[in-house]
């Protein structure tokens, strides 16, 4: 991917609004704007000459050069991404029948889009998306994620006022699910103090002994790592010191993220953008593992029949896998809501066809790991 990625960043340079001597495409159209006004202007206070429209006729030919050349440089740059592209992926992209074809499921993958665009904060691109699908998103759910971005907008500000505030109004839902987000708020805020200029350990202690005294018996060992650090200023020194990872910007932002988490889960949503885990996945090598995979069946003649599985074992990244899966250790096959794993009463684990199929007439079952004799019955189902 060294060359599309290549392509791509001299695109992306391409594109932005330029801060050398050459004009961008933005600027160069701002200038012409601007000119146009000045012209307007000058019509409405009769203040025109023959001069004033042979000026403005050279300017309107100057900047139309200047954006031609940076257009034929960005289709230039887009016909060399293309190429790179085609070198790179030599298989045509696989074709499939149309997956959204009912009104229902067209609705569904709007309304998942429009979410998509709200969640991570596009909030015109939902607004024009929505108005063209015309479709209805609740305005309390539009409000929730607008909120969501301000208390995410002010994070990376270094602002844990909003944050603060929202952890109150929902501090029981936080209290339930043991969630640190309240004690790494106020643990951002007491190394900012801490590293402050000129040094001086203590706003940051006063604010240790106000705020974060509390959280002492489920944070102990984190307690006492932020007041031990106090010995090891300035920064420098303390950034050579066993409690470097405090000096770190992680400390920071890696708020945000746990924030979003929390936030979304209190709305029943998940913790990751489904769009952007879909995208991740397919884009990873899912798609082409499984094409490879529909290709070679196809050239063997053979068919997938499982409708709940894949043919082949797609690799996820850890942030991905959403559940344990259990491979029955007798028949080597991972279990099923139909064909759950179960455990018999010396503690070992098979799946229930295992069990069903080393049961005797009598209902007794010899465990296959160990001596102990059970009865069917007495199996429990185990989730993971």
């Amino acid at each position: 991917m060294d060359g599309p990625l290549k392509e791509l960043s001299k695109l992306e340079r391409l594109t932005e609004r330029s801060k050398g001597k050459t004009s961008s495409i933005e600027s160069s159209l701002d200038y012409l704007l601007q000119s146009l006004r000045e012209v307007k202007d000058r019509i409405n206070a009769v203040s025109v000459t023959e001069d004033t429209y042979v000026l403005l006729t050279q300017t309107v030919e100057a900047k139309k050069k200047e954006i031609d050349e940076k257009q034929k440089e960005i289709y230039n740059g887009i016909a060399r991404l293309g190429k790179a592209l085609d070198k790179k992926f030599t298989q045509p992209l696989p074709t499939y029948e149309p997956l959204f074809a009912s009104k229902d499921a067209q609705a569904a993958l709007e309304r998942t889009i429009a979410l998509h665009f709200l969640r991570t904060g596009q909030f015109s691109t939902a607004e024009t998306f929505i108005q063209e699908c015309k479709m209805v998103i609740e305005p309390e759910q539009r409000t929730k994620f607008q909120d969501l971005h301000r208390i995410v907008l002010a994070l990376k500000r270094q602002d844990i006022g909003p944050a603060l505030e929202w952890s109150l109004k929902n501090r029981e839902f936080l209290r339930k699910r043991s969630s640190p987000l309240v004690f790494y708020l106020h643990r951002s805020q007491f190394v900012r103090l801490l590293l402050a200029e000129p040094p001086d350990a203590g706003p940051a202690i006063s604010y240790a002994n106000a705020t974060l005294r509390s959280f002492y018996p489920e944070h102990a060992t984190e307690f006492q790592r932020l007041m031990t650090s106090v010995l090891y200023l300035p920064k420098e020194r303390l950034q050579r010191s066993p409690y470097a990872d405090l000096a770190s910007d992680s400390v920071h932002t890696d708020l945000e993220p746990l924030f979003a988490k929390e936030y979304c889960t209190n709305l029943g949503m998940s913790r990751q953008v489904p769009l952007r885990v879909i995208g991740d996945i397919g884009g990873g090598g899912a798609l082409a593992r499984i094409e490879k995979a529909r290709t070679v069946m196809k050239e063997r003649k053979s068919e997938w029949s499982q409708s709940d599985e894949l043919p082949i074992e797609i690799q996820l990244a850890p942030e991905n896998r959403y559940h344990s899966i259990f491979a029955c250790p007798v028949s080597k096959e991972q279990s099923t809501e139909q064909n759950p794993p179960m455990m018999m009463t010396c503690g070992h684990v098979i799946t229930k066809e295992s069990l069903h199929k080393l049961s005797k007439t009598n209902g007794r079952v010899k465990c296959p790991y160990c001596p102990t004799e059970s009865t069917q019955a007495n199996a429990l189902p185990v989730f993971f």
